[in-house]
């Protein structure tokens, strides 16, 4: 029982810590929102000199503080290893994980902070404490939900090589998700496939709807489906997705020059302007224009290779080059 009222006190100040970390979020909003200006000109174009410890304006060079504290760490790293020793700090705050990273883990191995071995008279003791810790942390339906829909989140980003701030981004919408109950009904892996989804449009890192249904374990009709419902509830404003976004992850799939991503770049950029691109699928569109750019700069890759990098047919690169050639008046000589 001692264990258990241990735990419970963890618990305790565990929630007593999310509050004040809350406060400072809020207190630092508001000391956003008082930013600086300079008295001299009125830019906000303000830089903080550490070595004097002086704010000064970039534009007209005031000194308005000249005796305002340094936030950072009083200690000097020269190394990750150094950094990582002497920083007293835990991991930073993440929406990845269902308790934010906030809570403790009692480690599986039986050793101390020291690294000696426990002895076999307190390992009993460890055993239930680590199963009462285990048990605490999910504490009711909404946080298991959540444990299991953002480990399915985080291995399918895994799978498909997603950056951090997309995994974020897609952990805050399923959040929204749950908060306003859009999950009643729908199974929870299609939910963190749509949100996957919204948070690869949102970040500008397109992944289209057949990618995310291989990787995930739902139907590509149902992820489809689930995204419109959240985007609809939670008004997510998200723009058509552009051709753009796709030349550079096309063109490293196909080892193609900087040269030629440019100009395929310019070549979408004149079809978008000639509104050519829109009704019209945008890997195609992007594809058709890589495949114009690496011939004019002399990269040539055949229209299989590049169908097979973006995921379309070769017809779909024959129609959309032949469009963008014959309305961009672009001589391609095969």
């Amino acid at each position: 029982m001692q264990e258990v009222e241990k735990l419970k006190l963890l618990q305790t100040e565990r929630e007593a810590l999310k509050s004040r970390i809350k406060v400072k979020e809020q207190e630092k909003k508001a000391e956003n929102h008082t930013e600086t200006v300079c008295p001299e000109c009125g830019s906000r174009q303000l830089v903080h000199d550490y070595e004097r410890a002086e704010l000064v304006c970039q534009s007209c060079g005031l000194v308005i503080d000249d005796d305002f504290i340094d936030r950072g760490p009083e200690w000097r790293a020269f190394d990750h290893d150094q950094r990582m020793k002497r920083s007293r700090v835990g991991a930073p705050m993440t929406f990845t994980i269902h308790d934010k990273g906030l809570s403790t883990m009692i480690d599986w191995r039986n050793r101390d902070s020291y690294g000696r071995a426990i002895s076999s008279k307190n390992r009993a003791q460890l055993y239930r404490l680590r199963k009462w810790q285990r048990r605490i942390r999910v504490s009711n339906a909404t946080e298991r939900n959540l444990a299991f829909a953002l480990s399915e989140l985080d291995r399918m980003a895994s799978a498909l090589g997603l950056p951090r701030n997309v995994r974020e981004t897609a952990a805050v919408v399923y959040r929204d998700a749950v908060d306003k109950n859009l999950i009643r009904g729908r199974s929870i892996e299609g939910v963190a496939a749509a949100a996957l989804y919204a948070a690869c449009r949102q970040c500008s890192v397109p992944r289209t709807l057949d990618e995310i249904a291989e990787v995930s374990r739902v139907s590509r009709k149902e992820i489809g489906r689930t995204y419109r419902f959240i985007s609809r509830e939670l008004g997510l404003k998200l723009l058509p997705t552009s051709p753009i976004d796709y030349v550079p992850r096309f063109c490293s799939g196909l080892t193609l020059k900087g040269e030629v991503q440019s100009r395929a770049v310019e070549i979408l950029r004149q079809a978008g302007e000639r509104e050519l691109t829109s009704g019209r699928g945008p890997t195609g569109v992007a594809a058709a224009a890589i495949y114009i750019s690496s011939i004019l700069g002399g990269e040539r890759r055949t229209q299989r290779e590049v169908a097979e990098v973006a995921g379309v047919t070769e017809v779909t690169i024959r129609n959309r080059y032949k469009e963008l050639a014959e309305k961009l008046d672009i001589e391609i000589i095969l």
